[in-house]
């Protein structure tokens, strides 16, 4: 969204009678807006100026702890001013969650000024400050590996962003192994940057470390083999969220051992993303909070598939091929995904456990009810309102949580070891039990494969889920033949 040409998020309160004062000390400031002074970060809505938290913040630089880093510290234009034309980002977050906002909005501000592009590696979807405005500039030339943006969608299909659609939990070691190439044609093992949200920064047992805030992705990754480091730290986001993490990376064949997970809720690494504190060239101030999607309410067939999921899991407990507790769950995310977890809500089922990449609204319901022993992902990804409910009962949905990196959230070997229940989204399906998870008619994007491959490959069971018909019950979606294939 914008006004006066600049861009403003939808997480800026509609009223503006009172001064807004979020955990940082925001104020509005009721001046009309002619131009952008060059000098502060501003957000405009409606003709209303909002000034950012700048560099000298004590909360900010309370959570710098190694005080030998405070010399990196700058604001997000001199931080967006590093980067160069052609240069790879390797961007943290996982959907709308986790993502650095200040620095890429202020690189896209530059990309007006003086056009160039970088590839775009993340997690997964993400924020509109980078699949948004960088897009709106033409600032993208390569996107890597999933995203769910309309104006992202719309290059990439009109040709003019190269897009790559990757199971996600293989970048991680095809990033590591050089499959990627550079602007120049020359593969690389990193990104130039690793632009990296972090709750706070820490020094545990003389290691430095990134403690991560909502989503984990592909950062551990990023930090390890890029050349530059570049980390945001996000005031609205709680430090009560120190300890959610479990960051552990695998060494590419031949030096591979198996990942040492036989439960969802087994912790095998560190809390914190280790980087080396010479990679550090910006250490950046922010307090804008994640722009989550709202997730719709649920319809009668929503609820259907809920409780045809229901009855055909109790079938198969039965029948006595599923343990009482089931086994552990994965649900894909969107409307679709959160509505199935509900059917489980209200089912008779407990002690459940969940090993998936995204958590929704509906995880938190399985939380309150009690029905839930431990859920592993690499992202939450909660509506605006399911956010609000996650930060104010961080205390007991923390210890039910465990993020962590999506080459291991998503991992085959993981998931045909402890044997999910995989469920997953689809546009499409045929009577030969071909799913289309990507492609509109078969030649148009919509989002990508994402990690539905990861989990209904290796899954002791697999189910998707779409509604029968689309667009008002003109286009059915149950085919005699899929027009694209990805399961």
């Amino acid at each position: 969204m914008s006004h006066g040409g600049l861009f403003y998020s939808a997480f800026i309160p509609n009223c503006f009678d009172e001064v807004w004062r979020g955990s940082t000390g925001l104020k509005v400031l009721r001046t009309e807006i002619t131009n952008r002074h060059r000098g502060l970060l501003y957000f405009i809505y409606f003709g209303r100026m909002i000034v950012m938290i700048d560099i000298n913040d004590s909360e900010f630089l309370s959570r710098i702890e190694p005080k030998e880093l405070l010399d990196k510290v700058c604001d997000g234009k001199t931080a967006a001013a590093m980067i160069q034309p052609g240069d790879i980002l390797g961007i943290s977050g996982f959907t709308p969650c986790g993502y650095p906002k200040i620095t890429m909005h202020e690189l896209a501000e530059r990309m007006k000024q003086t056009p160039f592009q970088v590839d775009v590696w993340t997690g997964a979807s993400t924020g509109s400050q980078i699949d948004t405005e960088l897009v709106a500039v033409n600032g993208i030339r390569n996107r890597m590996p999933y995203q769910t943006n309309a104006n992202l969608r719309k290059a990439i299909n009109a040709g003019q962003i190269n897009y790559f659609d990757l199971h996600l939990s293989h970048v991680a070691q095809q990033i590591r192994e050089g499959f990627f190439t550079n602007v120049k044609g020359e593969h690389v093992t990193g990104p130039d940057f690793a632009v990296i949200e972090a709750c706070k920064i820490v020094n545990r047992d003389g290691e430095i470390g990134i403690v991560p805030t909502t989503a984990i992705g592909n950062s551990p990754v990023f930090v390890s083999q890029g050349k530059k480091v570049i980390i945001e730290v996000n005031t609205t986001q709680p430090v009560a969220l120190d300890g959610m993490a479990d960051i552990y990376e695998v060494a590419n064949p031949p030096h591979r051992v198996p990942i040492p997970i036989v439960k969802a809720g087994d912790r095998i690494g560190k809390t914190y993303i280790p980087v080396d504190p010479a990679k550090i060239v910006a250490i950046v101030p922010c307090d804008l909070p994640d722009v989550t999607r709202a997730l719709a309410p649920l319809d009668d067939d929503a609820e259907k598939m809920g409780n045809n999921l229901v009855d055909f899991l109790k079938n198969e407990v039965k029948h006595g091929r599923l343990p009482e507790n089931l086994l552990p769950l994965q649900s894909g995310v969107g409307n679709v995904a959160n509505a199935v977890i509900n059917g489980l809500v209200h089912s008779d089922f407990k002690n459940l456990s969940v090993y998936t990449e995204v958590i929704q609204d509906g995880m938190f319901d399985l939380i309150d009810e009690g029905k839930i022993d431990m859920i592993s992902g690499t992202s939450l990804s909660p509506s605006p309102d399911g956010l609000k409910r996650f930060h104010a009962n961080i205390e007991k949905y923390s210890k039910k949580i465990i993020l962590r990196p999506q080459e291991i959230s998503n991992n085959g070997e993981v998931a045909r070891r402890i044997g999910v229940v995989a469920m997953n989204t689809a546009l499409e399906m045929d009577i030969y039990g071909h799913v289309n998870s990507t492609h509109v008619t078969g030649t148009k994007l919509m989002n990508g494969i994402g990690g539905s491959g990861d989990f209904a490959r290796n899954g002791a069971l697999s189910c998707f889920f779409c509604h029968s018909v689309a667009k008002g019950g003109a286009i059915s979606a149950v085919v005699p033949m899929c027009s694209h294939v990805d399961h």
